[in-house]
């Protein structure tokens, strides 16, 4: 693609989400859409459950933010709110008529893809982020995704395991694309920013610390990690920390009390919600991720991009991010003694931590830029507005092979 602007007079892209709290979901957005503004597109983003913490970012980024008539209305229960979300995003698909709509996450899919049925526009594209297991305990959830699908555009996924399983739900394999989550480099970290991080947080210059960054969420498999390193307590380095960056869904209190019976509780910090992710990896020495169902952890190519070493389940794509015994060690979920083993070998191996986080960031440089990700939306937008169908490589389902025009 020669010239990534966009010359068509209707470039109003509507963005239909959820909600705006600091999830993954939400600063995949947050990355993405102020660079497709560049490039000509107008985003629009609509949320049905208000703006968020995000929403703020996203606006001061030059991106117009709308919500549902009652969305930041206290009290009322969620059928009515979400009644309201579609009133209010049937209205704007009248008044704005976007050329193209795009839905992330399951219930700005269900909303986002009905009101569009309805009203238009014809041109429709849905993102899955996740695994499907939320199906099973949304009834009606997967059959009302299924007959949506066929109307779509286009149908992305965020990993390989996101888009199998697409594809067995019955997407036709033309319209099903793969678009990597992508990240920003970090700035290099002064071994001087890296102590002031620490002080702040009360460990010492010296400490061996981990980091989780998941909200408290039971698939993300706190459990599993505090049982693991109620293991080998005893054998990891002395005066080691655990941070544990993530907003509490319901069960803070329930994990705190684990932890005090395991005499983890000195070792770790509780951090809750944060802003300053990026300087919290660069104050450790390991990143985990634990979960029991991902689609695609920006948390993980986080820490990869800082030089951390991973330690991950082999859930939907993490295996596709992280090289067993390249950049990290990869292990089944749910499964405590594993995941202790493979913390404990890092821990005792710091060439090992460094050969595997060098690993780690040079492989986050070559396959998941920011540039590369935005540059994939791009060429699918273009393509789609342009009326050709998505920029697919067959064997793989990545967007980006076929160049705009081809």
């Amino acid at each position: 693609m020669t010239d990534a602007r966009v010359h068509s007079t209707r470039n109003e892209l509507l963005f239909v989400v959820t909600g705006l709290g600091r999830g993954g979901t939400e600063r995949h957005l947050l990355q993405v859409l102020p660079q497709l503004r560049a490039a000509g597109f107008d985003p629009l983003v609509y949320s049905l459950t208000g703006r968020g913490a995000i929403g703020p970012e996203l606006e001061a980024a030059g991106i117009e933010v709308r919500c549902g008539p009652l969305a930041e209305t206290q009290g009322l229960l969620r059928p009515l709110r979400l009644a309201a979300a579609f009133a209010g995003l049937c209205w704007l698909l009248i008044r704005r008529r976007p050329a193209l709509l795009h839905c992330f996450l399951p219930a700005a899919y269900i909303l986002g893809g009905t009101a569009s049925l309805l009203l238009g526009p014809r041109l429709r594209v849905m993102s899955r982020r996740s695994l499907n297991a939320y199906q099973a305990h949304a009834r009606g959830a997967g059959w009302l995704e299924r007959r949506l699908h066929r109307h779509m555009a286009a149908v992305l996924g965020n990993s390989r395991a996101v888009v199998a399983q697409l594809l067995q739900e019955g997407v036709a394999p033309e319209k099903l694309a793969l678009i990597y989550n992508g990240i920003e480099l970090p700035r290099p970290v002064t071994a001087a920013d890296r102590v002031a991080v620490r002080t702040r947080l009360g460990v010492t210059a010296d400490a061996l610390v981990l980091i989780l960054i998941a909200n408290l969420i039971p698939y993300k498999g706190h459990r599993d990690l505090l049982e693991a390193l109620g293991q080998i307590k005893a054998k990891l380095p002395a005066g080691w920390r655990l941070l544990l960056a993530g907003r509490d869904d319901g069960i803070g209190e329930e994990l705190k009390r684990q932890a005090d019976g395991l005499g983890l509780s000195e070792h770790l910090i509780w951090l809750g919600e944060r802003t300053d992710v990026a300087q919290l990896i660069a104050a450790s020495d390991m990143g985990l991720l634990c979960s029991h169902e991902e689609g695609f952890s920006n948390a993980i190519l986080e820490c990869m991009a800082a030089a951390l070493p991973m330690v991950v389940t082999d859930v939907g794509g993490n295996a596709e991010a992280v090289v067993e015994g390249t950049t990290g060690w990869v292990v089944p979920p749910r499964a405590p003694e594993r995941l202790a083993r493979a913390i404990l070998a890092l821990a005792g191996d710091p060439a090992q931590r460094l050969a595997f986080g060098e690993a780690g960031k040079a492989r986050v440089m070559a396959e998941f830029s920011r540039q590369a990700m935005v540059r994939d939306y791009l060429r699918l937008y273009t393509a789609l507005l342009a009326g050709r169908p998505p920029p697919i490589e067959p064997d793989t389902h990545r967007v980006g092979v076929a160049e705009d025009g081809a």
